[in-house]
């Protein structure tokens, strides 16, 4: 299988490590978590609209006939969970002070957890977004379902403002099922709204993961000299010496991360800061290694 995002150093890494939620949530196996559900099979659940990625065979076409609407059939199953990737792909997210831009990093992680949760036979899906959901993937534990994700990634660009909140909302009323949620953004839209959006999830009882996504210029504004910057999402643009202003940028960045750790740790959601010069592979491989012993 050949695409960009999923590297044979990572599968090797990830590969061998298991992806543990430490929360009750739907689909889980019995044995290894306690199901909230007794017993699993995998009969007909019910209908839900179309949307682009499903995959067309299980479209019902005497639905189509009666109402000349499309509708995919939907079947309970048998899965030791159900995760859906969440991915912010903004203007914002195409910053980079070095190789990788925040938009790559959180498609090469994606691609790894992918792989590994089809490896482990539980159910994946996926959803892009900017000011608008771009593509959903429902979550399913087929081997297809690796390489539609992978198809979706290869040919991802940066685009559009921020609507965090927005589309956290959406998401959240079309994710009937509870299941493990992890988000790939750099959070930069009101935080209140997104983490208000956040809390929507709790609501419906689905466990997450967060990960800020944060390049190394963003933390540390190692500018010198006279610099002008510009907003990757307007047309703003403002030059001036960082050097004037870098303790107080650092101190509203402390205190921006510090409310989300604070908010998130109420919520129970793992919150987890991650510096895009860190190799992805050697993230993942600490970050599900220490969730593994907390599961």
């Amino acid at each position: 299988m050949n695409h960009r995002y999923l590297e044979n150093k990572a599968v090797r890494r990830v590969g061998n490590l298991e992806l543990v939620a430490r929360l009750v949530v739907e689909g889980f196996m019995s044995g290894r978590h306690r199901s909230p559900l007794h017993g699993f099979s995998v009969e007909f659940a019910g209908h839900r609209p179309y949307v682009p990625g499903d995959e067309l065979r299980f479209l019902d076409w005497k639905v189509y006939g009666r109402q000349d609407r499309l509708y995919i059939k939907q079947y309970e199953e048998e899965t030791n969970l159900r995760a859906h990737l969440l991915i912010d792909a903004s203007r914002s997210m195409g910053f980079k002070s070095g190789s990788v831009s925040k938009l790559e990093y959180a498609c090469y992680c994606a691609a790894a957890l992918s792989y590994l949760m089809i490896r482990q036979r539980d159910a994946v899906g996926l959803a892009v977004f900017d000011e608008k959901l771009r593509s959903h993937i429902s979550a399913s534990s087929r081997r297809s379902q690796l390489h539609l994700i992978l198809s979706h990634l290869d040919p991802l660009q940066p685009a559009g403002g921020t609507a965090l909140a927005a589309n956290l909302h959406a998401l959240a009323e079309r994710l009937h099922r509870r299941g493990l949620l992890i988000l790939f953004s750099d959070l930069l839209d009101d935080p209140a709204e997104t983490i208000n959006a956040l809390q929507h999830f709790r609501h419906k009882k689905h466990e997450i993961i967060l990960f800020h996504l944060l390049d190394p210029a963003e933390l540390e504004l190692p500018y010198s000299g006279v610099t002008r910057f510009r907003d990757m999402e307007g047309t703003r643009e403002i030059t001036l010496n960082p050097a004037l202003l870098r303790t107080e940028y650092l101190r509203r960045l402390h205190a921006f991360i510090d409310r989300y750790r604070g908010e998130c740790g109420r919520l129970n959601i793992d919150y987890v800061p991650v510096n895009t010069q860190t190799p992805y592979d050697d993230f993942l491989s600490a970050y599900l290694t220490k969730r593994a012993r907390l599961g």
